[in-house]
C-alpha cells in the first residue's frame, strides 16, 4: 500500500486552503479535500484555493453508479444479472484495459473472476467460505473476460452466469477521472489517493516532486511501517498485495487474489506489487496481474512495456527480499 507523507486523517469531505513553507519554490495555495470514498479513504492535494469537493464527490458518484458490483443497482450489477445489458462509457473503458491487460498477462488479469472471489468470501456476496473443487470447477466455466464484448451499446456475456467485479481497476479509473476533472479546472500540481492508489502532477507545496512512501508488507491492517520513500511526479502508482486483505480458514490463511487459471487463492512468494505507469486505471490492473503471474514472466512484462515500472516484494525465509525493473525510481528510507 502507498501513503503520503504528510499523514493527514481522513473525515468528513472537508477542504482546507495550505501554503508553501517559508522559502519554498512554489507560491500557489494548495487545497487538501479529505474524507471517504468507495469505503476507503481519501486526500486530495491540489495547487487553487478553491473548492473543487463537490465536483469530486459528483465524480465518484458516477463512477460508483456505474461499476461497483456492491450497490445493487449499478450499471454493473444490472449486467451481472442480466436485468440490463445496456453498458456506458465507464464500462467500456474498463472493459477495453481489461481485456488489454488481460492479453498482456497471460490471462492472469481477469475482472470475471468474481464469481470465484464471492465463492471464497472476498467479494460483493457474503455467501463465501471454503468452497468445493466441485463449485470450483462451476465458477470457472464461468470465467472469461477475453470471451466478453460490446455490440451495439449492449453487454455480451461468455455465459448467462459470467459476473464482472472490476474493483482491481475501478479505483485506479476513478482516480483517473478525477484527474481529469482537475486537469479541466485547470489545475496542473495535484495529488490524489483513493485507498493507497495515487495520481501525481507537478509539484507538491514546497516545489518538488511528491513524496510517496511504499508500505512494508509487515505492516498490519491497520498500521503503515515504511518500507521505502520514493520522489515522483507525473505518473500514477497502485500496489497490491495478500498481506492486508485475507481470510483465516481451516486449512490456513488465504488471501484475496484469486488466479484465474485454477480458482483458487494465490499462494506465491510475492507479498506486494507496486507498479507505476501512465494512469492509475493501468497500474492498478497490472499490480493485480503481477500477484498472479508466473515468477518468470513477471518482470518480462513489465520490461516490454513503454512507461511502466514495478517494485516486487518477495517473500526470502523469514523476511523478504526485493525485485525492481530496471527504470524503478531510487528508494530512500
Amino acid at each position: 500500500m502507498l501513503k503520503i507523507i504528510s499523514h493527514l486523517t481522513a473525515a468528513a469531505v472537508a477542504a482546507v486552503t495550505v501554503t508553501g513553507c517559508s522559502g519554498g519554490k512554489s507560491a500557489e495555495r494548495y487545497t487538501s479535500l479529505e474524507g471517504n470514498v468507495w469505503h476507503t479513504t481519501m486526500h486530495i492535494t491540489y495547487g487553487s484555493e478553491r473548492d473543487l469537493s463537490e465536483e469530486v464527490t459528483d465524480v465518484t458518484k458516477r463512477v460508483e453508479e456505474s461499476l461497483s458490483p456492491f450497490l445493487p443497482d449499478s450499471r454493473i450489477s444490472r449486467i451481472n444479472h442480466n436485468s440490463d445489458m445496456a453498458t456506458d462509457g465507464y464500462i467500456e473503458q474498463v472493459l477495453a484495459e481489461s481485456q488489454r491487460v488481460n492479453r498482456l498477462s497471460g490471462g492472469a488479469f481477469d475482472p470475471t473472476v468474481a464469481p470465484l472471489v464471492n465463492l471464497w468470501g472476498f467479494g460483493y456476496s457474503d455467501e463465501g467460505g471454503e468452497p468445493s473443487q466441485e463449485q470450483i470447477d462451476s465458477c470457472l466455466s464461468l470465467v472469461g473476460i477475453a470471451d466478453c464484448r460490446i455490440e451495439d451499446g449492449m453487454m455480451i456475456k461468455k455465459s448467462p452466469g459470467t459476473q464482472f467485479n472490476f474493483s482491481a481497476i475501478t479505483k485506479g479509473f476513478g482516480i483517473d477521472c478525477i484527474a481529469g476533472m482537475l486537469r479541466d479546472e485547470g489545475v496542473k500540481n495535484y495529488m490524489i489517493e483513493i485507498g493507497g492508489e495515487v495520481a501525481l502532477s507537478g509539484v507538491n507545496s514546497r516545489g518538488e516532486k511528491w513524496h510517496i512512501q511504499i508500505d512494508s508488507p509487515a505492516s498490519d491492517a491497520s498500521g503503515h511501517e515504511r518500507l521505502s520513500v520514493i520522489e515522483v511526479t507525473d505518473c500514477c502508482i497502485a500496489t497490491s498485495g495478500n498481506y492486508r486483505n485475507y481470510r483465516d480458514t481451516s486449512h490456513g490463511r488465504i488471501g484475496h487474489t484469486i488466479s484465474p487459471s485454477d480458482g483458487k487463492p494465490y499462494t506465491g512468494n510475492v507479498l506486494s506489487a507496486t507498479v507505476i505507469a501512465p494512469s492509475t486505471m493501468t497500474a492498478d490492473a497490472l499490480a493485480t496481474a503481477l500477484m498472479a503471474m508466473d515468477a518468470e514472466a513477471r518482470m518480462s512484462m513489465i520490461e516490454g512495456l513503454d512507461n511502466v515500472e514495478a517494485l516486487l516484494v518477495v517473500a526470502d525465509g523469514d523476511g523478504f527480499r526485493l525485485v525492481k525493473s530496471s527504470g524503478f525510481p531510487e528508494m530512500k528510507q
